[in-house]
């Protein structure tokens, strides 16, 4: 396949770099992109020189600003669906793959990016990442994992005021309230993630290739395949609805949307 909405790289010895480049549009995630990172992540599951992979965005403004919202606007509900069980299969393989994955989140994480992030092992963060799920205002749902990913980071009851909110937060808070592991400064960013990456890599794979297994089977990923099918037909049955077209309809006019509130869709 040819490339051209990522750009690989192999930074150190045993780690692979995913960097979403989409800069027009702040690294949303398009049907394309979406099906380049699932390859590329097959790929890397299957080399043997990649020991860590780590998912990061191009350029210094934005990590992964959401899907996008120009592509997603016109779906139908079946469209929806399908939409969110392909970003389902990025996550899973970013979730599950037997090596370490990080989240390097070095400007906005919101949405779809959001849920990247928080599919990877732990996520590092730039003191200009924000964070949010935003989808509300859009009619919809998120629908890449967050309704229940979310949670694993930040506890139910933050996940649902993030959620029925939108609220973005920055970096200080993502690390206080569990989200971020670590937050650095800008201009260190890429050496404080490189050096942690390496140090994962020096390690036995296979020690920490069966520790992540393990504690995957430990968490409640038992349940990941129902709970990921529900999502998506939540997401999907969004579409069409006259919430979901007035919410990203004022986003790409740049409005603020007028919702119907209680009205039944």
């Amino acid at each position: 396949m040819t490339l051209k909405n990522i750009i690989l790289e192999t930074i150190a010895p045993g780690i692979g770099i995913i960097k979403i480049s989409r800069r027009e549009a702040l690294n949303a995630l398009n049907t394309e992109t979406l099906h380049e990172m699932k390859t590329a992540l097959q790929d890397y599951a299957q080399n043997p020189e990649i020991r860590v992979v780590v998912l990061t965005g191009d350029g210094d403004k934005s990590f992964i600003a959401g899907a996008d919202i120009a592509e997603m606007k016109d779906k139908s509900p079946d469209d929806g669906v399908i939409f969110s069980q392909l970003g389902h299969d990025v996550t899973k393989l970013l979730e599950l793959m037997n090596k370490p994955t990080i989240a390097a989140v070095n400007g906005y994480a919101l949405g779809g990016g959001t849920e990247m992030a928080i599919a990877c092992d732990f996520i590092l963060a730039s003191d200009k990442a924000v964070f949010g799920q935003p989808e509300v205002g859009l009619g919809i749902i998120p629908g890449f994992g967050g309704t229940f990913r979310l949670a694993k980071y930040v506890g139910y009851p933050r996940a649902k005021e993030l959620i029925y909110s939108g609220r973005r937060i920055k970096a200080d808070e993502a690390y206080t309230i569990g989200l971020a592991n670590h937050v650095y400064p800008a201009a260190d960013f890429w050496t404080k993630v490189i050096e942690l990456a390496q140090s994962i890599s020096q390690q036995s794979f296979s020690a920490v290739s069966r520790t992540k297994q393990l504690m995957n089977e430990f968490s409640e990923t038992s349940g990941l395949n129902f709970k990921l099918d529900a999502e998506a037909h939540a997401f999907g049955r969004l579409f069409g609805s006259a919430d979901q077209k007035e919410g990203m309809g004022a986003f790409v006019e740049k409005r603020k949307p007028a919702f119907q509130g209680l009205k039944k869709e």
